[in-house]
C-alpha cells in the first residue's frame, strides 16, 4: 500500500513538473512572439520614417535646383551651390525628441546633386532615322578614353537605333535606372538611366527580335561583347536621359570632354577643365579647343538634369536612393520633377 502512494506521489510530482515546463515554455513562446511582432513594428516604423525623411532631402534638393535655376539662366557652373554636398549631418541637431522624451535619436543625413548632363547621353547615338554616325565617333572617343575597345560603339548604336524604331510616338518617362557615386556624374550602385530607349519587352539579346530596353547602364551587358568590367569603367561617364538632354561642356570630365572634340587628348581637356573653373563657357558656341576648333555634336552650357544621392541612417535603418530630376528650360519660372526615384 505505501509503494503504491509512494508512486503516485512519484508521478503527481512528475505530472506538476512537466505542467510548469509547458507552462514556462508557451508562456516564453508568447513573449518570444510578442518580441518579434513589437521588433517588426518598430523596423516597419523606421523604415517608413526613412523615407519620409529622403523626401524632405529630395524636396530640398528640388528647391536648391530650382533656386540655381531662377538665379542662373544661361548656364550651370561645376561650382554652383547645388554641387556643394551635405556631409554627414545629425538630425536631432534639429529635433527636440532627444529632449522631450530622453532618449537617443541616432538619425544621420547626406547627399549630393550632380549633374547628370556631364556624362554622355546613350540616346544620342541615335535619331529617327537611323544611327547618328558624329555621335557614334563621340562615344568611340570616349571608349578610347577610358581604354575600352571602340568598337563596342557600332553594336551599342545599332541596338540603341532598334530600340528607337520600336518605340511609340510618345513614351512617359522610364522607370527607375541606376546610378553611379563619384565624380561630376557618377554614384553608388548601378549606372544611372532615365529615359526609356526600348519597346514593352525585356532587354535582350542584339540578335534577338525583340528590342533593346535600355534604361541603365547594366543593359549593356544585353548587347554582345559588352562585358561586366566595361560596365563598370563605363558607370560613371554614360547615362540614359531624354533625347534632347545634351553634354555640358561646363561640367563634363576630361574624358567626356576629350570626346566630344575630334583631335583633343585627355590631357589637353583637363587644362580646358582647369580654365573653364575660372572661366566657364557661357555660349555654347563659345566652346572651342585650345586650336580654336569647336566640337563635333552639339553641346549645351546649362544642365536640365541632374542626379540627387540621398543617404539616411535611423538608429538600425539605412537607406539611400538616387533621383533624377528634370529641371524646366529657362522661361518663366523655374520648376522641378522627379523622373524617377530608386532606392538601394
Amino acid at each position: 500500500m505505501k509503494g503504491t502512494l509512494h508512486r503516485q506521489r512519484g508521478v503527481a510530482v512528475v505530472t506538476a513538473l512537466l505542467l510548469t515546463t509547458l507552462a514556462v515554455t508557451i508562456v516564453a513562446s508568447l513573449f518570444w512572439q510578442q518580441q518579434v511582432q513589437v521588433r517588426s513594428m518598430e523596423n516597419q516604423r523606421l523604415h517608413l520614417q526613412t523615407r519620409w525623411i529622403l523626401r524632405g532631402a529630395l524636396d530640398w534638393a528640388r528647391l536648391i535646383l530650382q533656386q540655381e535655376g531662377n538665379d542662373s539662366r544661361t548656364m550651370t557652373r561645376e561650382d554652383g551651390v547645388w554641387a556643394t554636398p551635405l556631409a554627414e549631418t545629425r538630425l536631432d541637431d534639429y529635433l527636440e525628441r532627444e529632449r522631450q522624451n530622453n532618449e537617443t535619436y541616432d538619425a544621420t543625413l547626406s547627399g549630393q546633386i550632380y549633374d547628370a548632363q556631364a556624362r554622355y547621353n546613350l540616346a544620342n547615338l541615335a535619331v529617327a532615322t537611323g544611327v547618328d554616325p558624329a555621335q557614334v565617333a563621340v562615344f568611340k572617343r570616349l571608349l578610347r578614353n577610358l581604354q575600352l575597345d571602340e568598337a563596342l560603339a557600332t553594336p551599342v548604336a545599332q541596338a540603341v537605333a532598334r530600340a528607337r524604331a520600336a518605340l511609340p510616338p510618345t513614351i512617359p518617362p522610364g522607370p527607375p535606372g541606376g546610378t553611379g557615386a563619384g565624380g561630376a556624374g557618377s554614384g553608388a550602385g548601378s549606372g544611372a538611366g532615365s529615359g526609356r530607349i526600348g519597346g514593352s519587352g525585356s532587354a535582350g539579346s542584339t540578335g534577338s527580335s525583340a528590342p533593346l530596353q535600355l534604361l541603365r547602364v547594366e543593359d549593356l551587358l544585353a548587347v554582345a561583347g559588352v562585358t561586366q568590367q566595361a560596365v563598370e569603367r563605363l558607370r560613371e561617364f554614360v547615362i540614359v536621359l531624354p533625347d534632347d538632354a545634351k553634354v555640358n561642356a561646363n561640367t563634363a570630365r576630361a574624358e567626356v570632354l576629350s570626346a566630344l572634340f575630334e583631335n583633343v587628348s585627355v590631357s589637353q581637356a583637363q587644362s580646358l577643365v582647369v580654365r573653364r573653373k575660372h572661366t566657364p563657357w557661357a555660349d555654347a558656341s563659345l566652346v572651342k579647343d585650345d586650336a580654336g576648333n569647336a566640337p563635333a555634336v552639339a553641346v549645351v552650357v546649362r544642365s536640365d538634369n541632374f542626379l540627387v544621392q540621398s543617404q539616411v541612417r535611423l538608429e538600425r535603418a539605412a537607406l539611400e536612393s538616387w533621383s533624377l530630376i528634370h529641371r524646366d528650360p529657362p522661361q518663366g519660372r523655374s520648376l522641378t520633377t522627379p523622373l524617377w526615384i530608386r532606392e538601394l
